[in-house]
């Protein structure tokens, strides 16, 4: 599998994925990475350890089923996805933990040859109510194909802590 990936759109965070706070995280701001192409040897590779159905593992018998061909384990795709996510998107600084993902969609086959890329969505942002030194983010998350059309989607939610405020008497002389 190419892992190589870059930043498709234009504009992208103002501070690189190492110094990313929960405050960089803009509700409606919209970032693509991307991209990584499937191979069937990756494709095989991955659901003979952890998704061994015929339609992942035996490209002669998936011809037969209902996809018409050899497709990827959506779970394969789901860490493809990660992968994006976490080399691009979530900070390395400040990410705490995420309680998990809603919604998660497959919603068009994965097939060799098929090149992903990642598009994130910040659709909130809101600082934590019980513990003030954090926030929690929601990221509508599609994984595109090469044509731009989604094969997954799915709503990410992280925690992470907020920027931390500066010493006021940072860099001041002393009195």
């Amino acid at each position: 599998m190419g892992t190589v990936t870059t930043t498709l759109s234009e504009s992208d965070f103002a501070v690189p994925v190492e110094d990313r706070w929960f405050e960089d995280y803009v509700p409606g701001s919209v970032y693509e990475y991307g991209s990584v192409t499937m191979t069937e040897e990756d494709i095989l590779r991955f659901a003979g350890e952890f998704d061994p159905q015929s339609i992942h593992t035996d490209p002669r018998a998936a011809r037969q089923g209902p996809f018409g061909g050899l497709i990827a384990s959506g779970w394969h795709t789901c860490g493809v996805m990660m992968r994006m996510y976490a080399d691009h998107y979530v900070s390395r600084c400040a990410s705490l933990a995420s309680p998990g993902v809603d919604e998660l969609r497959w919603v068009r086959p994965v097939r060799p040859g098929d090149s992903l890329s990642l598009r994130t969505t910040v659709r909130e942002a809101r600082p934590s109510r019980s513990k003030p030194d954090r926030g929690v983010v929601h990221t509508g998350i599609e994984v595109l194909d090469q044509h731009g059309r989604p094969v997954l989607t799915m709503t990410a939610i992280n925690i992470l802590l907020r920027r931390p405020a500066k010493d006021e008497d940072e860099g001041t002389a002393s009195r």
